[in-house]
C-alpha cells in the first residue's frame, strides 16, 4: 500500500470515527464523511467500496487494540502485574482512540446490530479467556474469591469511561481535555482499587 493511500485512508477513518461516534451508524452519511474529511465522495468508495466496510474499519481501529490489550492477562502469571498492565493499556486506548471507543460503545448500547460477527466472536473469546484466567488465579489461591465476570466488567467500565464519557469527566475536572498526568493518575488509582479489592500485593 502506498504511503499516500495509507494517509488518505487514515484521514477518512479518523473523520468517520468522530461522525459515527456523534451520530451513530444509521444517521451518518458517506457524503457527510467526505465533506468533513475534505475529500471527494468517490474517494471513499474507491478506498472502502461501501459504508459498511468503512464502519468496520472504524470498529477495528479500537477493537484490535482492545483485543491486544488482554495480552498481559493471558501471558503473565502474577495477577497483580497482569491486572496493572491491563488497566494501563485499556486507559491508553481510551486516551488514543476516544472517538472510535465512543462509536464502539454506541454500537454495543444499541444492540450491536452492525457489529461484524467475526469481531463479536473474537471479543467473546477474549472475555472467556480473561474469565478463565481470573478463575485459575482464584483456584490456586493467588487472588481473593471475587466474581471473575464482575471484576472484568468493572475494569472495562472504569477504563473506557475516560473515552465514552469524556465530556462529563472533563466538566467535573474543569478541563478542556484530559492530559497525560490525568491518565497516569487514573491508572494509579484504578490499579490500587483493583489490587486491594482482589487482596493482591501492589506490583513494584
Amino acid at each position: 500500500m502506498s504511503r499516500i493511500r495509507e494517509k488518505n485512508q487514515e484521514l477518512i477513518i479518523q473523520v468517520a470515527c468522530q461522525l459515527f461516534a456523534e451520530q451513530g451508524y444509521a444517521a451518518t452519511k458517506v457524503a457527510d464523511i467526505a465533506k468533513a474529511a475534505d475529500v471527494p465522495k468517490p474517494n471513499i468508495y474507491y478506498y472502502f467500496k461501501a459504508k459498511d466496510n468503512l464502519y468496520r474499519a472504524v470498529l477495528e481501529s479500537v477493537t484490535q487494540p482492545l483485543l491486544e490489550a488482554s495480552r498481559p492477562v493471558e501471558e503473565l502469571d502474577d495477577p497483580a502485574e497482569a491486572l496493572s498492565e491491563y488497566i494501563k493499556t485499556k486507559l491508553r486506548i481510551s486516551r488514543d482512540h476516544p472517538y472510535a471507543s465512543k462509536a464502539f460503545a454506541n454500537e454495543v448500547m444499541t444492540g450491536a446490530k452492525y457489529l461484524p460477527d467475526d469481531i463479536a466472536d473474537k471479543l467473546h473469546s477474549q472475555s472467556q479467556m480473561i474469565i478463565a484466567k481470573f478463575e485459575s488465579w482464584i483456584e490456586r489461591g493467588a487472588m481473593a474469591r471475587v466474581s471473575p465476570q464482575h471484576l472484568m466488567f468493572t475494569i472495562w467500565a472504569a477504563t473506557q469511561t475516560y473515552a465514552d464519557f469524556s465530556w462529563q469527566i472533563c466538566k467535573v475536572m474543569d478541563k478542556e481535555q484530559l492530559d497525560e498526568q490525568d491518565f497516569a493518575n487514573a491508572a494509579e488509582f484504578l490499579t490500587h482499587l483493583v489490587i486491594n479489592g482482589c487482596k493482591l500485593e501492589q506490583p513494584e
